[in-house]
């Protein structure tokens, strides 16, 4: 499969809306091509941390999925999030939005871009400003992206918004957020990015600060808004628990390289990457005597720094090979949608790493 992109000209477009509606014509929303991120300690330090390394992913824009990305700390989940944002530049490969270099938008085509894709991030808390009440919060995006003509307008969106993630206008609006529970405030940044009606949202450990009883609340609604608006998912968390109930598709990264990838109900179900299972043992189990990750090998000391040789796993793989730490693995496709980078499954086919998103379902 290949991808082509015809890039509109904005020469003769007079406004952000007329830009708005020719890209939403184009087929592939966002693409990753060979994205490298490193971040180098002090200007004048030889020392390097890359945290991801050579990722390619593409993100249809006629086929709404939710994509999880999953991974320990330090395995580039945020990384990858905010080069898809735009907050940062990728050291090498490009980020394209509808085939075009995100950094090199034109004001109108950034326009389209913050309209359609979004996020949600992790802290409830700090997202807000606390001086100023969810009526506040709201309105700024209505008017700032102008969404509605009038004030009655903009609060019959902001009513549409706040139902569509489970909550009551009335007992929101006029409140201000420490007046509001943990869970309310993230469906309000919810409800915040959905006025703007993304074709994307970013959800970044959505749930991991928020009470138990509430994750499924919040889940429900990133799938309704899935189901019922059209709106893809990029779903990043460590918790492979809430990945299987809410997406279709996943990547698993280690250090900011892909280890497995594929349907999320076979690679949870039938973990075959040894850092899947590791992954998957830290699940808690209702044996007290099963030990977290008792037959995984421990890392070595200084296993984080840099790239290395070979698998990046290798040191804590209670499977390695000579060769896993000579020359780092390729992606064996081992089924029609799953894949895994391990020498353990060299008999399988190797697909190039570019056409990773071909083996994840919607």
């Amino acid at each position: 499969m290949s991808y082509s992109f015809s890039v509109i000209s904005v020469t003769s477009v007079v406004n952000s809306d007329n830009v708005y509606s020719q890209f939403t014509k184009m087929a592939t929303l966002l693409e990753f091509r060979g994205v490298t991120k490193t971040y180098t300690k002090g200007l004048l330090s030889q020392s390097a941390t890359v945290a991801l390394d050579d990722v390619s992913l593409t993100i249809d824009d006629q086929a709404p999925t939710i994509l999880t990305v999953a991974g320990e700390s330090g395995s580039g989940k945020t990384t990858l999030a905010m080069l898809l944002l735009g907050f940062i530049e990728p050291s090498k490969g490009e980020i394209l939005y509808k085939g075009k270099n995100i950094t090199k938008l034109t004001g109108e085509e950034r326009v389209a871009f913050r309209k359609e894709v979004q996020a949600v991030f992790q802290d409830p808390f700090a997202v807000f400003n606390p001086f100023y009440t969810v009526d506040h919060l709201l309105s700024v995006p209505i008017e700032k992206f102008q969404l509605a003509k009038s004030k009655k307008e903009a609060r019959a969106k902001m009513d549409e918004a706040l139902s569509a993630v489970g909550l009551r206008p009335e007992d929101v609006l006029g409140r201000f957020p420490h007046q509001l529970s943990g869970g309310q405030r993230q469906r309000i940044n919810v409800a915040r990015a959905l006025l703007l009606k993304p074709r994307l949202l970013v959800a970044d450990e959505p749930v991991s600060m928020v009470d138990a009883s509430l994750r499924a609340t919040i889940l429900e609604t990133l799938r309704k808004l899935n189901r019922d608006y059209g709106i893809s998912i990029l779903y990043i968390t460590h918790d492979l628990t809430t990945a299987y109930h809410v997406a279709n598709s996943i990547i698993v990264l280690y250090r900011g390289s892909v280890m497995e990838a594929g349907d999320v109900d076979a690679v949870i179900k039938n973990p075959k990457h040894p850092y899947t299972r590791l992954l998957i043992d830290s699940i808690p189990w209702p044996d007290i005597n099963r030990r977290w990750g008792e037959d995984q090998l421990p890392a070595k000391e200084g296993d984080y720094g840099g790239t290395g040789n070979g698998c990046k796993f290798a040191s804590r793989c209670p499977f390695v090979m000579d060769k896993c730490r000579q020359t780092p693995p390729p992606l064996f496709q081992l089924e029609p949608y799953r894949a895994a980078s391990c020498y353990l499954y060299e008999e399988s086919p190797v697909i190039a790493r570019e056409k990773l998103s071909e083996l994840l379902p919607v």
